[in-house]
């Protein structure tokens, strides 16, 4: 999984969320930083109140939160999607020793990103084209 501070420069790189059910978020304040929800039917419902997208949470009454606001929430995106965000600029993932590499056609040519994570690798090289 991606760390927060690649989420948080994922969207201030430019990078928009659209939600929609299995997507992963963590909720950008300092009490509950960390904590990982995945939009369902059952339990987060994406609804939009006064054109604001919002993150309702339902049937959870052990959590303190009804909604949050898009711009509260930090997408933390699966491999699949930041793939997909790499579209035809993405050539390979591959092992390298420990770690996994992204190789990338980039704005200035072929580049690989490593991380031991391969989802950290893959936001690395979206960072690198947005």
């Amino acid at each position: 999984m991606i760390t927060v501070e690649l989420a948080r420069s994922l969207g201030e790189g430019g990078v928009l969320w659209e939600p929609v059910p299995g997507d992963r978020f963590t909720i950008d304040q300092p009490n509950v930083l960390g904590e990982v929800f995945w939009i369902s039917h059952l339990t987060i419902d994406v609804h939009t109140f006064k054109g604001q997208p919002l993150l309702g949470f339902n049937g959870t009454t052990e959590w303190a939160l009804d909604s949050v606001t898009l711009d509260s929430a930090l997408w933390l995106p699966r491999e699949d999607q930041l793939r997909e965000l790499l579209g035809d600029r993405f050539a390979g993932l591959h092992r390298d020793g420990d770690s996994w590499a992204v190789d990338v056609s980039g704005p200035e040519g072929p580049a690989t990103f490593t991380d031991a994570d391969p989802e950290c690798a893959y936001a690395q090289a979206l960072l690198s084209i947005v």
